[in-house]
């Protein structure tokens, strides 16, 4: 019963996902991936053919996250690393790079991340599916946490 209350609350949250050209193809392997389980909406780029900004669809993004406490954000690019410097740049963003499934649950666990950001030259598919599930199925742990977290 509480497996289904905790995907039925997850199914509440809108998740929005986008990359640059250097996020392209895993962007699209994880929306294939989530596509049936969650509404997704996929903010571009639309192609990797053309070379774009990565901080034109991070700042996309974290605009539509911030807008209310429930959303969730997976940001991608060539290293995760400008993607997740320019959604941090926002008020209410708490975006977190993740490059294993432990610090994906921390980022919820302990910092309430609610955008995680990967990257495609960095991380191998099947580790950035499981570290996108882990953030997904994790909740902030408050607590002693929650202090912390309001200073940031």
């Amino acid at each position: 019963m509480l497996a289904f209350w905790i995907i039925s609350l997850i199914n509440l949250k809108k998740i929005y996902i986008a990359s640059d050209h250097a996020g392209f193809n895993l962007k699209n392997y994880i929306l294939r991936k989530l596509n049936t389980k969650f509404n997704i909406m996929d903010l571009g780029t639309h192609n990797n053919s053309t070379s774009v900004n990565y901080p034109y669809y991070a700042h996309k993004l974290s605009k539509l996250v911030s807008a209310n406490k429930s959303n969730i954000g997976i940001l991608v690019c060539g290293s995760g690393l400008g993607m997740s410097m320019a959604a941090n740049r926002h008020k209410k963003i708490r975006a977190a790079l993740c490059y294993s499934v432990k610090n994906a649950k921390l980022s919820r666990l302990h910092n309430d991340a609610n955008v995680i950001t990967l990257g495609e030259r960095l991380t191998n598919k099947n580790l950035a599916m499981k570290c996108v599930n882990t953030f997904l199925n994790t909740n902030f742990e408050r607590g002693r946490h929650l202090k912390r977290v309001k200073r940031i």
